[in-house]
């Protein structure tokens, strides 16, 4: 390749990288949310960089927003997809937060609202607008499939508000469910787990419940997490719940018993609207093609029957397209 045109491509994929680059680090946080005008934004730091990443971290972005009623400062974290977004929410959120209706994941802080929204997740700090809908109305990369199903499988009975955690890989696991190997869990083999901390009357006590892509594979793991010393484990379908030396052994038990597995077929797929569209056209124009053809062989056949008549007519009534017979019988 010339020196020349080689230079030339070289400015192409140069140019291409920098769109990309200014794409992926577009604004994410609107302008103005009702009152409140936008500063400029500002660069966050990340207090645990392996969680994050094993969370799917895909961009941050953090702003100051002002009104005459106050200051807001605004913090969004967009992840690859909305189990990250959910996971993180579970792990931001404070032990002493209470529910909130402004998401189907949001909770209420001392000084603000946390929330997560398909996969990206907020945080509202400081004079809070009457209407968060601004926030979320037009992201970029939005996805928003379903939350993971083991999300709400955590017996509700003697679970301590807001200590659920997910895990997805090693670097959760050894933050929310320590001194449990992840060769035991099996990431390899699509494992997730949701976690969460209980009251027993001997102390707090820690449950996970790991799920797998089939029952056979679950029936595995449980047999290898028995043969830990002090382990209870326990398993339902696809699930094994596990407690990992409890205070109160009772209490674990029936902590375990009340796991249950429903199966749910959940049907993700889009089906985009052109192709609804195009399959409905596909069908009229069947029925108007059949129509048509209808139409023709009728009008075909009345013209031949009414050109053989004529003829007829034209013969004195004999036909001239009549088989010639040779009448050879008895010859």
């Amino acid at each position: 390749m010339p020196m020349r045109q080689r230079k030339e491509v070289q400015k192409m994929l140069r140019s291409l990288i920098f769109l990309a680059f200014a794409c992926a680090n577009a604004a994410i946080l609107p302008d103005q949310v009702g009152d409140f005008k936008k500063a400029a934004p500002k660069t966050i730091g990340i207090p645990d960089q392996a969680l994050y990443d094993e969370y799917g971290l895909d961009a941050t972005e953090q702003a100051e927003y002002s009104s005459a009623a106050g200051k807001l400062t605004a913090t969004v974290w967009r992840f690859r997809d909305s189990t990250g977004a959910m996971a993180m929410f579970e792990a931001r959120r404070p032990a002493l937060a209470t529910l909130s209706n402004v998401a189907k994941l949001a909770v209420r802080t001392s000084d603000g609202i946390i929330f997560a929204y398909g996969n990206y997740l907020f945080q509202l700090t400081g004079v809070l607008p009457g209407d968060t809908a601004p926030f979320y109305a037009d992201l970029p990369k939005l996805e928003q499939s379903p939350l993971p199903a083991l999300y709400g499988d955590l017996p509700a009975e003697g679970l301590i508000p807001n200590s659920e955690r997910y895990v997805v890989g090693p670097v959760s696991l050894d933050r929310f469910f320590p001194g449990f190997a992840p060769s035991l869990a099996a990431f390899h083999l699509g494992a997730e787990a949701q976690v969460g901390k209980y009251t027993t009357p001997k102390g707090p006590m820690t449950v996970a419940i790991f799920n797998y892509p089939t029952p056979n594979m679950a029936r595995d793991r449980a047999q290898e997490f028995q043969k830990i010393p002090g382990a209870v484990a326990r398993r339902v379908g696809p699930l094994v719940a596990l407690a990992l030396n409890p205070p109160d052994a009772d209490a674990a038990e029936r902590v375990l018993s009340a796991v249950k597995y429903d199966t749910n077929i959940t049907w993700n797929e889009k089906v985009p609207q052109n192709e609804v569209k195009n399959t409905a056209r596909l069908v009229l124009n069947i029925f108007i093609f059949s129509g048509l053809l209808i139409a023709v062989c009728l009008t075909a056949g009345l013209l031949f029957g009414g050109y053989r008549l004529v003829t007829r007519k034209l013969h004195k009534g004999e036909d001239p397209d009549a088989m010639i017979t040779l009448h050879l019988q008895g010859k």
